[in-house]
């Protein structure tokens, strides 16, 4: 196994090649105050402590892991464990980041939130923890994004979040992304950007990683109880920019016998344009304050990009992903739509689960490897549930409608 620094990223942001700070100007400046008070509160007692009386009475953790007996017996190979993210208050794994920057922003006394979203659920979750800390939300979102998740938007709305259309480029995550960042170079003073995956300038990998590593924490011990002492064998995770799946991967970065697998959005095939496949299809560059893998053209303009779940519709991934891969610690692979669908369907048929399609393409790599893999253990997190995607679901299946 690769040996895994403990304290990556360096000084700088950077994890081998990948991450860094690449910011205009404007932004050095909070960026610096953000990870300054970052440092401050990972050994604050105060700070841990409150966070864990969240976690614990607000949002609902510890999450279960549930040892998925009917799956696993239908596809007559590993037994698959699914880590219960979806279970949250919110639906999601992305109240624990939204939580832990919550308290971030009220300790340097920002009273203004903005947030981008993809899926819908990190807006939801910052709207959540907004009107929870009596903060200010504004959440940009992609009109493609706003068209496919109408019921979160509905949802940001009722919580009290200013929602505002994006209509550039493919009017999906990237965009958004953009222009909460234009909004916060203005207004920095007053305003917290709540970035919602484990990308974008450091110190932004850093804190997200951080704060869902409670998801792998929990799993670990949880796996280790169930098992009398032994760890799984392979651990899956959908990876859009990366947050839930780094969180997942990281505690277990130690134990070289834990493989790691990560599942990109293959959308309708190979082509560019047609998915969000990072690795297979990509090259290192820099976008949007961080360097990693990204899908561009022969030109070097940013690709656009295709996934049937809006959360994984990104043109990069996050830098902590890209060295692990390079590394070879963690592998990572791509879904396609339709594989995700029959996933999500396999699922709630056989488990009473309705998984997010996001969550459905982790689901998917596991029903493709557990048949050759008897014997083995899987751990699959299931980031989010299907609540927000009924309506694409009903659309994609239209025998149930």
């Amino acid at each position: 196994m690769p040996e895994i620094a403990s304290s990556v990223p360096d000084e700088l942001g950077r994890f081998g090649d990948f991450g860094g700070r690449y910011a205009p100007e404007i932004l050095v400046t909070p960026l610096e105050d953000l990870d300054a008070t970052y440092r401050a509160v990972r050994d604050d007692a105060g700070f841990q402590a409150e966070l864990a009386t969240l976690f614990r009475q607000y949002s609902g953790r510890p999450t279960p892991l549930f040892h998925a007996r009917r799956l696993s017996e239908h596809l007559g190979g590993a037994s698959i464990y699914l880590k219960r993210e979806d279970l949250l208050h919110t639906g999601a794994h992305k109240i624990n980041n939204c939580l832990g920057q919550a308290l971030l922003a009220r300790r340097m006394g920002k009273r203004r939130v903005i947030a981008e979203t993809g899926a819908g659920q990190h807006g939801v979750a910052t709207a959540t923890v907004c009107a929870l800390f009596d903060l200010d939300c504004v959440v940009y979102m992609g009109s493609e994004d706003i068209r496919r998740q109408e019921l979160n938007v509905f949802r940001m709305r009722l919580l009290g979040a200013d929602v505002v259309s994006v209509e550039a480029g493919s009017c999906t995550l990237k965009e958004a992304i953009s222009e909460a960042m234009r909004d916060w170079a203005g207004s920095f003073e007053t305003t917290h950007y709540m970035l919602g995956s484990a990308l974008g300038p450091h110190p932004y990998p850093l804190i997200v990683r951080d704060f869902q590593r409670v998801i792998g924490v929990e799993a670990r011990e949880q796996f280790l109880a169930a098992s009398g002492g032994s760890l799984p064998d392979l651990l899956i995770a959908c990876v859009g920019g990366g947050s839930n799946s780094i969180g997942l991967f990281h505690p277990f970065l130690q134990d070289g016998d834990v493989a790691m697998v990560g599942v990109e959005a293959g959308g309708r095939g190979p082509g560019l344009g047609d998915h969000a496949a990072r690795f297979s299809g990509g090259l290192p560059g820099v976008l949007q304050g961080t360097k990693s893998y990204i899908l561009q053209d022969e030109d070097g303009q940013i690709a656009l990009t295709h996934s049937v779940s809006a959360g994984l519709d990104y043109a990069s991934v996050g830098p902590e992903h890209a060295w692990l891969r390079d590394l070879g610690r963690a592998r990572y692979t791509s879904c396609t739509d339709t594989d995700a669908l029959d996933a999500a369907s396999v699922l709630s048929r056989y488990e009473g689960i309705i998984p997010a399609l996001e969550s459905a393409h982790a689901v998917a790599e596991a029903i493709r490897r557990a048949p050759q893999a008897p014997g083995k253990t899987f751990v699959v997190n299931l980031s989010g549930r299907g609540d927000k995607d009924i309506g694409i679901l009903r659309e994609n299946m239209p025998e149930l409608g």
